[in-house]
This record gives C-alpha cells, structure tokens and sequence, in this order.
C-alpha cells in the first residue's frame, strides 16, 4: 500500500507568524508582562516552549502561574520587548547601546540564543585596546565563548595590549598567569617592560612582586646587552636580592660558555634557564647576499614567508659585498667583511651590517678588527667567531676574531693551525670544528681543526674521510653535517665518537651553496652544480632533508639563481617582521 509523506517546510514559520499577529490583536493572549509600566501580552504556551525560566514559572508552584500579570524586574520595556519579539519572530537587533542590558536579560531569562548572539557581537568588537575589558565582563555575565576570544586577542595582541591602561588594573595573578604562558606573542624584552609598568602604576603595594614577575622572564632569550645593561641596573631588579641573584647567574653562565655549567647558581635558576621559548615564536628562513644569476653581487636579503609560501624582499644591503660571511646571533642577521665591488678592484672590507625582522632596517655595527672577504663566520652563545679568508693583501689568513655581543667589541682570538679557503665551519658543545676546505695551491686539505672556546686552543687531526670545499656545515641532532662540496656526499660528523657517519646523497655535486636547520630539517638554498655533462651550473634550487627518513626532497625554488651567499634560520614573534 503506497503511502505519501507531505512535510509542508513554512509550517513552523508561518505558525510562529500567525502567533505574533495574534498576540499583536491581543487575541488568545493569557498573559501580560510587565516592565517600566509598560505591559505586553503574551501566549504563556509561547512563553513557556521558548525558555526554561518561563516554563518553571508558569508550570511549577509559583504564584505567577495564577496571576494574569507578572511584573519583570531588572530590565528595561524596551528590552523586554525586543525579547518577546525575537521569541515570535526569531529576529533581534543588537547594538552597543544595547548589548550589555540584553545579554543580563537573556541571561535572567534563559534565552541562550540571544546571550550567545550578544556574545558573538561583542566578539565583532574586539581590539587590543578593550580585550582586557571584555574578559572583566564575559566574568560578570559567566559568558565563556566572549571570554576566550577575548583571551585569544590578549595574547596575539600582547605588544599593543601591555600599553593599555587596563593590564595595569591586573591583580597580580591574572598578569602572572599571562608572563608565564607559552602562547603569550611577545619578545622576552617586552614582557621585561610589561611587568615594570605594571609595578610602576603602584609602587607602594606592588613592588614587593618583582622577583615573582622577574622569574616569568625568560632570560636565555634576552639579548645580553639588554640584560646586562638596562635590566640590571633598573633600580627595582637592583633592590631584590634574588633578581641580582638571577642576572649574576645568567653572567656566570655566559663566561662559563658551556650552558651545562650550573655550578653555584642561584638555586631554582636551571629551570628557569632551560625553559623554552615560548611557541608563539617561529624560525623563519632568511637569505642574504651572493651572487645572484651569476652576474654582480646581489644587495638583496630574502624571508620565506610561510602563511603565503613565498619569498619576500627584505630591505637591500647598503652597499654591495663580494664574499662577505653571514650569522644569525640574537634573531639578528650580521654580513661581516667582504670585498666592496666599488671600483675595478674593489676594497676589502671590515665593515659589519645588521639587519632585524622587527625593523626591516639595515645598520652599521661595530667593524672587523682587520679586513678580510672569502672568510667563515659561525655563532655560539653570545659570541661571534670569524675565521680566515683573504686580507687586505688578498693573501690566505689563518688569523680568528670574536665579537663578545656581552660587551659590543671585537677581540683578538688564537690561529688556526693551518689557513684554509672554504671550509665547512659549525659549533657546538664549546667546541668550534672547521672541516677540510684548500690551500693556497686550491688543493684539498684533509684535515679537522678543533678549536676549544673556553680554553683558547686549537687541535687539529688528520682524517682523510674529509674532502670538501666550499661546503657549509650545520648542527642538528648533536651532530655536524657536511654537505656536498664539489661532490654528492652528505655526511653527518658524530663529535663525541670522532667519526662519520653517510647519509642520502645529494643528486648533483654541488658547492658554493648555504644550509641552515629549520624546524629540525636541513635546507640547502641555490650554489652552483655539476650537471650529467660536467658543466657548471648556478641553481636556484632549495632542497631539504629529513635525518628521520635519511632523504632528500625538494622544497621549492628561490626568486633567482644565487650563490656565495648566506642561509640563515631566526626566530620571530608571530606577525612582528615587517614585511615588506
């Protein structure tokens, strides 16, 4: 037997429409509300199917259930009615005049659909300049979602919010319970300032909490001259003890070198040291310099942009510089030295440029103690090292520089034991390893020179397994990898055990390029190759490799062809590099 189904779909809403006119005509209606002595007919079916608090009132033991009248305290006429008509019509208009009274309204009344509009509005409003006040009133109104948002927006906003007046009306918990959040999107420097304001707005009840703020500052991440020389001598670090304690363990530590040497530091300061940078920073890859499709040297500086898979352009390096060294130290990129190409030959170079994410700015730094272009720099700690190359005579070099970022100057370090021209340079565990690279007849050298940062001592040791040039080394894993170098091989160098260990080769010979570690992966950005038919060829290739898998991958290509240039990782705070 056939049966046919009808489902008429505006049955609902032509009924809520019939309802509302007849409560318009006051027709069947059972009931008046009542509000600034303006009264409002209603359905108490209507009434008692749209909210939970109507459908107790009108169905339980209180004494509205026999009055034909009840009377609504709390709320204005005008609310009220814009509530009654949203239960006829499904319609509500809210705005900033009326948002607060309607949501205290929707809340007495149960209406969950318009409290969570009213939230969903005040979500619309949110800036860094009010976030803090949203959070007080989603408290008032019990209102989580409002709340969250406005959490949400704190902590991305965190730069703009800790100027406002409202951070400084924080209770002492409430901004420790920001300070000491991962998520929190701020440089370690600002949450340093944030927590002075915040004192400084009540210095008579609150000083007292400098200590308990000051360990929420995640000093491993604080440039050293920010550190030493501005925080330590703000009057309030000075005034507590454990502050001073603090800051004198974290010097203790940089002269030490090794950040395995807690000693007799403060006590409770190692977890303060090794807590980690707060997840809202993110490593970015930074190229620089070069020379790019094989023509002049290139002034360009390049940020891969990961939100939008691209590269951008960073301001361009002042000048030109031919075989300059690039570091990355204090999320800071340095270009040391070089060759100026000004003129037919050129001047050999101490000049130093820096470049910040957060400025897009380009500025001179303290120079080179001498002169030198074709040299390997490397960063360890709060120290820069450079190392040979060619000098001001354009003879090879075997003379070492550091720049102490501690105290802004360069100094004096002892030789290498032999002068080499592009070797693979990296550091770690106090350590700095320079591999291979050539003489002055361009023969290989197949040795490993160990320089002991603490002691001031070279060693070198022969190892015919090393047969590289002009490849660059990085440290992953606590292990170096070499990679290329006039050849395919990539190895990864085991310092503890002193022996090689072979990885996935690359699918070309190839040299004159960078690498840098992002995100626990190596990348291999552009250098000149050797194709199939022995001819040389510059490339504009990035390559990664993934030491869990043992493989090479390609990862895209740079807006040009480029060698001789520099591959740098730095950490960013979400959103802070300027881009341009």
């Amino acid at each position: 037997m056939e049966v046919f189904h009808y489902k008429d779909k505006e049955q609902s809403s032509n009924l809520l429409l019939q309802l509302n006119r007849l409560r318009q005509q006051n027709i069947l209606t059972d009931v008046l509300l009542c509000s600034d002595s303006v009264e409002i007919p209603c359905h108490r079916n209507v009434l008692v199917s749209s909210s939970p608090y109507f459908s107790a009132m009108f169905c339980g033991d209180f004494v509205e259930k026999q009055q034909s009248k009840v009377d609504l305290k709390g709320m204005s006429s005008s609310v009220l009615s814009s509530i009654i008509d949203f239960v006829y019509t499904g319609l509500i208009s809210i705005s900033m005049e009326v948002v607060l009274p309607l949501m205290q309204a929707a809340s007495m009344l149960q209406y969950v659909g318009i409290f969570e509009a009213c939230s969903s509005f005040l979500q619309q409003q949110l800036s860094p300049d009010n976030c803090l006040s949203m959070i007080r009133l989603s408290e008032i109104m019990s209102c989580s979602s409002l709340g969250q948002k406005a959490k949400e927006m704190a902590m991305k906003s965190f730069s703009d919010v800790s100027s406002s007046e409202d951070l400084c009306e924080l209770s002492l918990p409430e901004l420790l319970g920001y300070l000491e959040d991962d998520g929190l999107h701020a440089e370690e420097e600002q949450v340093f300032e944030t927590l002075l304001a915040w004192i400084h707005h009540d210095p008579l009840s609150r000083r007292g909490a400098i200590s308990d703020l000051f360990k929420r500052v995640r000093l491993r991440y604080l440039h050293p001259t920010y550190l030493f020389q501005f925080i330590a001598r703000d009057p309030l670090i000075q005034s507590s003890t454990l502050c001073t304690e603090l800051i004198e363990s974290v010097r203790r530590l940089m002269f030490s070198i090794s950040t395995k040497c807690f000693g007799n530091t403060a006590a409770g300061f190692k977890p303060l040291w090794v807590a980690p940078r707060r997840y809202t920073y993110h490593d970015l890859l930074v190229v620089v310099g070069g020379r790019k499709n094989n023509q002049q040297t290139s002034r360009e500086a390049l940020v891969f942009d990961e939100t939008s898979q691209k590269w951008r352009c960073l301001a361009k390096l002042p000048i030109r510089l031919y075989k300059a060294s690039h570091v990355a130290l204090h999320s800071v990129v340095y270009v040391i030295g070089g060759l100026t190409t000004n003129g037919q030959r050129g001047q050999v170079s101490t000049l130093v440029y820096t470049l910040s994410l957060k400025t897009n700015q380009w500025r001179t730094a303290e120079p080179l103690l001498s002169p030198r272009f074709a040299h390997q720099s490397v960063s360890y700690l709060h120290f820069i090292f450079v190392l040979g190359g060619l000098g001001a005579d354009r003879r090879l070099t075997d003379t070492v520089e550091r720049y102490n970022s501690m105290f802004n100057q360069w100094e004096s370090m002892a030789p290498m034991p032999k002068a080499v021209l592009h070797p693979a340079v990296a550091a770690t565990n106090q350590r700095i390893y320079v591999f291979g690279g050539e003489d002055v007849m361009q023969n290989p050298v197949r040795i490993i020179q160990v320089y002991h940062i603490a002691r001031n001592i070279w060693s070198k040791m022969e190892n015919r397994t090393v047969k590289n040039v002009s490849a660059p080394a990085v440290v992953m894993d606590d292990k170096i990898y070499i990679i290329g170098g006039y050849t395919r091989r990539t190895m990864a160098y085991d310092t503890k055990a002193n022996r090689f260990l072979s990885c996935a080769h690359l699918k070309e010979r190839r040299m004159h390029h960078s690498a840098t570690v992002l995100n626990n992966k190596l990348y291999v950005t552009g250098g000149r190759h050797i194709n199939s038919g022995d001819v040389i060829e510059d490339s504009d290739g990035v390559e990664c490799y993934d030491p869990s898998t043992d493989t090479w991958t390609s990862a895209g290509t740079l807006p040009h062809k480029l060698f001789d240039h520099g591959s740098l990782t730095l950490a960013s705070v979400s959103h802070t590099w300027a881009r341009a």
